[in-house]
């Protein structure tokens, strides 16, 4: 579990990595800032296919040959940026990029939910996330402090990834294990791409999670992806390795708040991500980044709400996902946390070809504070089963129970009991001095008679008796 773990942080560093250094492919290739923007976008719009098409291949084939491929497109996708002659080289270091991670999330995401070990303190999901920021935060930190201090900010950070690559295709060699036998044979006659059905009693939940989890990777969005520049026309001074510092800032928080909400409720850790989220929003929509001190605090408690809310999402969804179905599930889940990332990179684009790139962050800034209200009460009115004892249960498996006016519950519900013993009543001994009558609580019927039970018969002397 932990190699794979290890194994979505570096696949994920890699894939922010360019983040803090595409002002300096800018002035080295001359492109706009709608290049950029379509940078930025192209990584979205290929992840998200990936993971409806590849989540649900690592259930049929197994995990290790989805995980596999994933390593050898994230090579491919940092060579890719470390030969760049051009533009065109950096879509197809994004595309690669795009297609590794997306093809790694759901198999890694259920593979360590699969071989947790029973005592461990950490859970699948709440793993593959601290995975996700922690390497989501590694990466633009890494090559911002390379692209400012070391030699060569160009070369450096890839020629680190593809060394940290190697390691993790050594390590899962040796402790992913192989599909089971026959898998193969029988995966290419039974898998095709399809997108994933989820269960009926699964969906609103995973509705109201999903935007809970789209927003708060939609904040972090802002920060990946628009922060850098911005602090750049608003700040001066703002190098990479301050830029790449604050982004880091942001998803350490993630990570801090991630470990620190782990043994609560998934429903109170999503409430309270997103009112974090809306409080960073609005700070920022106010500052508009020209305050370095208010961004800051913008950012750590984006982090914050981030961490609450994207654990919350997935846990929650996780608990109630079919065993047989958890990669196809994480998969479709990511791909809206994706879908959130790559947003505000494409809203911006849009607007800042008729507006100033502060005024378009603080009008994205607005928007993302509604949607998180909206988000807020969603969450707040989704129904939790509670059973009598006030305890939340299971929505599928909790069995309401029907209790009659004078407190009996209803025959064969409600109980614990096995089945064969629903519905019996107890009867009273023969040997017992005490008639049936005088222990019947007020208000039951008598009981039927039966083959063991015959029944009774007048006396001549005006009494029933049995046989």
């Amino acid at each position: 579990m932990r190699t794979t773990g290890l194994l979505v942080a570096v696949l994920t560093a890699g894939a922010y990595l360019p983040g803090p250094l595409y002002p300096h492919y800018q002035r080295l290739f001359g492109y706009d800032d709608l290049v950029m923007t379509l940078l930025f976008a192209t990584f979205a719009l290929v992840s998200g296919p990936t993971l409806l098409l590849c989540g649900p291949a690592a259930d049929v084939v197994g995990p290790r040959p989805v995980l596999r491929s994933s390593v050898l497109l994230a090579a491919v996708g940092s060579g890719c940026f470390l030969l760049a002659p051009g533009p065109a080289w950096l879509f197809a270091g994004r595309v690669s990029q795009a297609l590794a991670l997306g093809a790694a999330t759901g198999a890694a995401q259920a593979l360590m939910t699969r071989h947790r070990h029973p005592a461990a303190r950490v859970g699948g999901p709440l793993l593959a996330g601290l995975a996700f920021a922690a390497g989501t935060a590694a990466g633009p930190a890494v090559s911002g402090v390379l692209a400012q201090y070391a030699p060569a900010p160009l070369v450096t950070p890839y020629l680190l990834h593809l060394v940290l690559l190697a390691w993790v295709w050594h390590l899962m060699r040796r402790n992913v294990p192989e599909p089971e036998p026959g898998a193969c044979e029988g995966a290419r006659r039974r898998w095709r791409p399809a997108r994933p059905q989820l269960p009926s009693a699964l969906r609103p939940l995973f509705v109201v999670a999903g935007l809970a989890g789209f927003l708060a990777w939609a904040v972090v969005g802002i920060y990946l992806a628009l922060l850098p520049a911005l602090l750049a026309r608003t700040s001066r001074g703002a190098g990479p390795a301050l830029a790449g510092g604050v982004v880091a800032a942001v998803l350490v928080c993630s990570v801090l708040t991630q470990c620190a909400g782990a043994r609560g409720s998934a429903r109170s850790a999503r409430l309270v991500g997103l009112a974090a989220l809306i409080a960073s929003l609005l700070l920022l929509a106010a500052g508009g980044a020209a305050s370095l001190p208010a961004t800051l605090v913008s950012a750590l408690l984006a982090g914050s709400g981030h961490g609450l809310a994207v654990s919350g999402a997935a846990r929650a969804v996780d608990a109630r996902t079919p065993p047989g179905q958890r990669a196809g599930i994480a998969a479709a889940l990511y791909l809206l946390f994706y879908t959130g990332s790559g947003t505000p990179a494409v809203a911006v684009g849009l607007m800042s070809t008729h507006m100033p790139l502060t005024a378009a962050v603080t009008v994205l800034s607005w928007a993302g504070a509604a949607l998180g209200a909206v988000a807020l009460f969603a969450t707040c009115r989704l129904p939790v089963p509670v059973r009598r004892d006030g305890q939340a249960t299971h929505p599928a498996t909790h069995v309401p129970r029907r209790v009659f006016p004078g407190g009996r519950p209803a025959r064969g519900t409600g109980t614990s009991a096995p089945a064969r013993h629903r519905g019996r009543r107890s009867r009273p001994s023969s040997r017992s001095s005490v008639g049936p009558a005088a222990v019947r609580p007020p208000g039951r019927p008598p009981v039927p008679p039966g083959p063991h039970r015959p029944p009774a018969q007048e006396h001549p002397s005006g009494t029933r008796r049995n046989r």
